[in-house]
């Protein structure tokens, strides 16, 4: 009997339990995402606890049991910023290399998740902080589509997959701050064509070169 009481108990509390659990997980993605607003408009150093709770409309004690800190939250919006994106999916190589950074230059003109990580990742020399692992987990999305280019027989005779994916990541690095600075990256797009018109002599044949697709500067971003 006790043991029958004790199963109705537990079967009882689980809907309460798993209720508990996605409440949770909402409060926690509405935090990150409020912070991520913030972070796009202020930067680390003008962002503050209370800027994010005014704008998430949550309580310091929702926050910290998510984050430890702004840092926490910092942290955790670069390590994110992907979270919202959907890779175009093709015949992969330097097709979708092309493909992909095109992708993303459109999206950090109005993906705020994005955009925050990207901007967060850039700003750490300034306060310190040294969270390189994002940088690496794109450097390993790009090797992964520059090994297929090898298999497809794209690339030239020593050609570093390794070293050209990991270029790849700091040219568009630095890409995007140029961009941000003169034009609030309105001509993103247009300069990454130019970044791999730049690339593509030093990793492909003519014949490879002409076969690819890159969108013209009028088009790109065009929706």
């Amino acid at each position: 009997m006790v043991t029958l009481f004790l199963c109705r108990c537990i079967r009882g509390n689980r809907p309460v339990a798993e209720h508990r659990q996605e409440r949770a997980i909402r409060t926690r993605e509405l935090v990150l995402r409020a912070a991520a607003e913030v972070f796009d408009e202020a930067g680390y150093l003008g962002a503050s606890i209370t800027k994010i709770l005014e704008r998430a409309g949550v309580t310091a004690g929702a926050v910290y049991f998510h984050f430890r800190s702004k840092e926490g939250l910092a942290r955790a919006v670069i390590l994110e910023q992907a979270a919202d994106l959907r890779f175009p999916e093709g015949e992969g190589g330097l097709q979708q290399l092309l493909d992909m950074t095109g992708y993303l230059a459109v999206e950090m003109q109005h993906n705020t998740l994005l955009r925050a990580g990207v901007r967060l990742a850039v700003e750490q020399g300034v306060v310190g902080k040294q969270e390189y692992s994002i940088y690496e987990w794109w450097a390993d999305r790009f090797h992964e589509e520059f090994v297929r280019a090898r298999q497809m027989g794209q690339l030239l005779d020593g050609v570093d997959e390794t070293a050209f994916a990991q270029l790849l990541v700091a040219a568009y690095t630095g890409t995007q701050v140029m961009s941000q600075l003169a034009t609030g990256r309105a001509d993103l797009p247009r300069r990454i064509n130019d970044m791999w018109r730049c690339l593509l002599p030093a990793l492909a044949p003519a014949d490879v070169i002409a076969g690819l697709r890159i969108p013209a500067d009028d088009t790109v971003g065009a929706a």
